[in-house]
């Protein structure tokens, strides 16, 4: 049996992933930080094991301490300037790429939103959607 595959990249292909493995996660984070990054009201991201991803091409990086404490990493592509994926030194293991930089976007099923105590009233979410106000404790994949 073949594995799973999951590609995507930014907008002008500089930065290309491959996931071989399925998601252990999908949802919209409604925080301030992932508002920014988007330029909306959420972020929506799918999180696969990073061990499982291939990933070709050089990100430029942004660091943020979140509200946690841990350290959020964001990459984008310097040439198109496409969010592509984020790393978080609290969750090592995951590789967090945005739901938008699949190359089949459909493929995103979200599961949760969280940070929703930071969410708009404009942006209108799957109302069936588990929400949390912060973020839940996450069990540690197998």
């Amino acid at each position: 049996m073949s594995s799973p595959s999951y590609t995507g990249g930014c907008n002008c292909g500089a930065i290309r992933y491959e996931a071989l493995a399925e998601p252990l996660m999908a949802g919209h984070c409604q925080c301030r930080d992932c508002q920014h990054e988007s330029g909306t009201g959420h972020a929506s991201q799918i999180a696969f094991p990073r061990a499982a991803v291939k990933l070709e091409g050089k990100a430029s990086d942004w660091e943020k301490r979140a509200d946690s404490g841990n350290v959020v990493t964001r990459a984008f592509c310097p040439t198109c300037g496409s969010p592509v994926y984020s790393l978080n030194s609290g969750m090592p293991q995951l590789f967090f790429a945005k739901a938008a930089s699949l190359d089949e976007p459909a493929r995103y099923v979200p599961q949760m939103a969280v940070y929703t105590a930071s969410g708009f009233g404009w942006d209108h979410l799957d109302p069936d959607l588990p929400r949390f106000a912060k973020m839940p404790a996450m069990q540690p994949p197998r």
